[in-house]
């Protein structure tokens, strides 16, 4: 399966994974709340869908913990914790694979978009995953990093997409049975996160 063919988002056949939002890059990742703010409707979407979501966090001694605003404590998930870039770990692809068997298809929020994230996405791809990443869920300290970030992977054959996008796709029809709940979580507006300027 090639992952450059898997654009199309399905709840059935997508995950979630949030990246290394963490204490420590509170102060000096740009728009750090609200992409944080963003992930968290995102958590929210997936939860009420049913999608495995997987959180990491970056040498959490270190770095600290993940933020509680994203809300991960409130669904019980615990972040794995890694020292590498990238998210594709042994223990979160074998998981997918063995318990999660339909997901094909990854959404993917967090941070540093040029390396983190950059390296998550990459990887994937290789392993025959598409990747979805969420320009407004997504950032690094640089904006000028985090814009050439979004070219290399656009490049490469991620799609790169909006919250609110994924929200709507995920949903596909008002006829959705859980629009009503969809729909007030993208209700209001989501928060400039400088993509414009």
């Amino acid at each position: 399966m090639s992952g450059r063919l898997v654009t199309r988002l399905s709840s059935a056949r997508c995950s979630l994974f949030l990246c290394d939002m963490q204490e420590k890059f509170r102060t000096n990742i740009q728009y750090f709340n609200e992409v944080v703010f963003n992930s968290s409707r995102l958590l929210k979407v997936a939860k009420l869908l049913d999608m495995p979501v997987v959180c990491t966090e970056q040498y959490p001694k270190g770095l600290g913990p993940t933020v509680p605003e994203l809300g991960i404590q409130e669904y019980g998930i615990v972040p794995v914790e890694k020292t590498q870039f990238s998210m594709v770990l042994p223990q979160i692809t074998d998981n997918l694979q063995k318990n999660h068997e339909q997901v094909n298809t990854i959404i993917l929020c967090g941070i540093e978009t040029h390396a983190c994230i950059h390296e998550t996405a990459l990887d994937l791809m290789e392993k025959g995953f598409g990747v979805h990443v969420v320009v407004d869920a997504c950032s690094s300290r640089s904006m000028l990093d985090r814009k050439y970030a979004f070219k290399r992977l656009k490049a490469a054959g991620v799609t790169l997409n909006t919250c609110e996008g994924v929200v709507l796709s995920l949903a596909k029809d008002s006829k959705h049975p859980k629009f009503r709940e969809l729909q007030k979580l993208i209700w209001e507006v989501g928060p400039d996160t400088g993509l414009l300027h």
